[in-house]
């Protein structure tokens, strides 16, 4: 196969998942390439996400690796022969490869949840609102640029068709990124979205005692097995992706407890339409 020169963020999470399957069985690289009948580079390539690998390939690494998890490996085999050209390819050297790895993401998730502190999660944001958030970034970017973004999040809006449950703070829905007009919109958006069938919504007010997770915004995706999750948080240069068994395990952990104390959706909805109407 070809050697790639910019794997995307669903070929690397295969590469890192092969390489975490050889690790756990105790076996170097040059051991697992001699099982295959291949090149030492042949497996450093496949496990850098540089090269791809062939269904019969991978099973026979996992029989190697002693991998009896047939779920997890038809995942694993589905990811390896996914030839999938999304809408989010036109995108491919005009925004920050991690935008398209937001939507790839998206794409294949079967659920998402988000922990919303200071902004409206982006798959629930308006243009306007899009618009602000992107327009404050630091350095700036340029109008082209900032069109682009905003076109590709109001994209991954229309094309998620995952059950989605949001947590968000009373301060992303306070905090006006943008003019009094747009924030009323930003909410009514809310309102709207938290009578879908696949969106569950839920406030946690300010006056809440004891909420020490403040810090805690996150967006947990879920993949076709739950080995194959991955949590996605704000970075400094894009989305920082998260995925290694015990982290991930900390994650639903947290996203439960902030759920747990959370308004419900129907005292949430109340809770908003209040705060429309002192806007």
């Amino acid at each position: 196969m070809p050697t790639r020169r910019e794997p995307t963020a669903r070929q690397l999470r295969l590469a890192v998942e092969l390489r975490r399957l050889r690790e756990a069985a105790g076996l170097t690289a040059r051991q697992a390439a001699a099982m295959l009948g291949v090149s030492n580079v042949q497996i450093s390539q496949i496990e850098a996400g540089l090269s791809g690998v062939s269904e019969e390939r991978l099973r026979r690494l996992a029989s190697h690796y002693a991998c009896t998890d047939e779920e997890f490996i038809n995942a694993l085999v589905e990811m390896a022969t996914d030839r999938t050209r999304g809408w989010w390819e036109e995108y491919r050297g005009l925004l920050p490869t991690s935008f398209l790895d937001l939507a790839e993401l998206d794409h294949h998730a079967r659920f998402q949840q988000d922990v919303a502190i200071l902004y409206v999660p982006g798959l629930l944001q308006t243009e306007d609102y899009a618009r602000a958030v992107f327009a404050s970034r630091i350095p700036e970017v340029t109008e082209e640029e900032l069109e682009l973004r905003v076109r590709h999040r109001m994209t991954r809006q229309h094309n998620a068709a995952f059950p989605h449950e949001i947590v968000i703070h009373e301060s992303a829905l306070r905090i006006r990124v943008g003019s009094r007009a747009a924030s009323r919109t930003q909410l009514a958006r809310l309102l709207e979205a938290s009578e879908t069938d696949r969106i569950t919504l839920r406030v946690i007010p300010f006056d809440l005692d004891g909420f020490a997770r403040a810090s805690t915004t996150m967006t947990y995706i879920g993949g076709c097995v739950p080995k194959l999750d991955t949590v996605a948080r704000d970075a400094p240069h894009g989305a920082l992706l998260i995925d290694s068994e015990a982290q991930l395990s900390a994650y639903r952990t947290r996203f439960h407890r902030v759920e747990a104390v959370s308004l419900p959706p129907d005292r949430s909805r109340d809770f908003i339409q209040r705060l429309t109407k002192e806007l």
